[in-house]
């Protein structure tokens, strides 16, 4: 099952308590303290591990705690520490407490402290004087931070397929990747997002992710709503599908400028994403009419503009090889959005902040 948000309690271990101990030995006539220090309590983590790609192993267990610290004991003996707790999480997590961004973890091998142990306690051995020497202070451990946390998935991806239902993205992710997700001829046949690895040869390769069918509403919860439009904010690229022999009442052009106002309402800028108009379905032979207002809006726009077959295979080639190109250039540009180095101790979930 895909989970890509999850609400989660974590608690840090508390610190042990110092303890009051005094020497006593049968020839040792002037003994003193030797209560030790409470140890320390085990933090919480969360670390990023590319084996996994969803929340799901949080879908079930909500409250994490760290172990808590030993008490110190007699002839100066400090307690144990408590074990950390490192929670695993999958590339792209974003980690927020109510509308302020913690961090934002994207690199195989990023750890964030999400709760920090509390410190033990010191023994009245501290406390010995000169004039004091036989103290009865000691320290309590102090209690370990706890706090609600909620974790969302956006998938790392630097393509994002978009369009409205069955426009055919699932299968031209299967066409030039090795993903298999699932093909049917009726709305919303995919349910979560699918990556794959487009490998072109020559070490050139991309990781493209099918985004489940856009409709219009779908910022206000329409169809699959705003669930998985989250995930097209990580993309450098989008590859916007639009079926030439749309439903009635519906146009090529009207379609991309429907999907395109989505994105804009969902989250403003979003539309202005460097795209690739395609559109599928050549092999039914559409009337070239229906098309050409898309094509001179897009010429203006100096968008790139392409016909393909996802079932045949026409025009894959020259696609892969566009996206590629628009790649380089994005690249140089530098990192995407949520690609470059973790978010921590951010602002806003909403402002986006990538401040390292």
């Amino acid at each position: 099952m895909f989970i890509d948000h999850a609400k989660i309690f974590v608690q840090a271990g508390a610190g042990g308590n110092g303890c009051v101990s005094f020497r006593r030995e049968k020839y040792v006539p002037h003994g003193g303290p030797n209560g030790g220090d409470g140890g320390d309590g085990g933090s919480v983590f969360l670390e990023v591990s590319s084996s996994l790609s969803t929340l799901s192993s949080f879908r079930t267990k909500r409250h994490h705690r760290a172990g808590r610290g030993q008490h110190g004991k007699g002839s100066n003996q400090a307690g144990r520490s408590g074990k950390d707790l490192v929670l695993l999480v999958p590339p792209g997590t974003m980690i927020a407490e109510g509308e302020f961004l913690l961090a934002d973890l994207t690199q195989p091998g990023n750890r964030w402290m999400a709760a920090k142990g509390g410190h033990g306690g010191r023994g009245n051995s501290h406390f010995a004087t000169s004039t004091h020497q036989t103290p009865m202070e000691s320290e309590p451990g102090e209690p370990g931070q706890e706090r609600w946390l909620d974790l969302e998935l956006k998938l790392l991806a630097e393509v994002g397929l978009i369009g409205y239902p069955n426009v055919g993205k699932s299968t031209l992710i299967s066409r030039i990747s090795a993903a298999r997700p699932k093909i049917a001829d009726y709305p919303f046949t995919t349910l979560t997002p699918n990556l794959g690895v487009v490998d072109l040869g020559d070490y050139r390769t991309f990781v493209v992710a099918d985004i489940p069918g856009l409709i219009e509403g779908a910022h206000e919860g329409h169809g699959l709503g705003i669930r998985f439009l989250r995930h097209v904010e990580r993309t450098r690229l989008m590859v916007h599908l639009v079926d030439p022999l749309p439903q009635e009442g519906r146009d090529p052009l009207k379609d991309w400028q429907v999907i395109n106002q989505e994105l804009k309402a969902y989250r403003a800028g979003l539309e202005k994403k460097p795209q690739i108009v395609v559109v599928n379905k050549m092999d039914t032979r559409p009337d070239g009419a229906r098309l050409r207002p898309l094509e001179q809006e897009c010429r203006r726009r100096k968008i790139p503009f392409l016909r393909i077959s996802a079932v045949s295979g026409e025009g894959i080639k020259e696609l892969d090889e566009a996206v590629w190109q628009e790649l380089q250039v994005l690249r140089e540009q530098g990192p995407a959005a949520g690609l470059e180095q973790p978010v921590v101790s951010g602002g806003s979930r909403s402002s986006g902040s990538s401040a390292s």
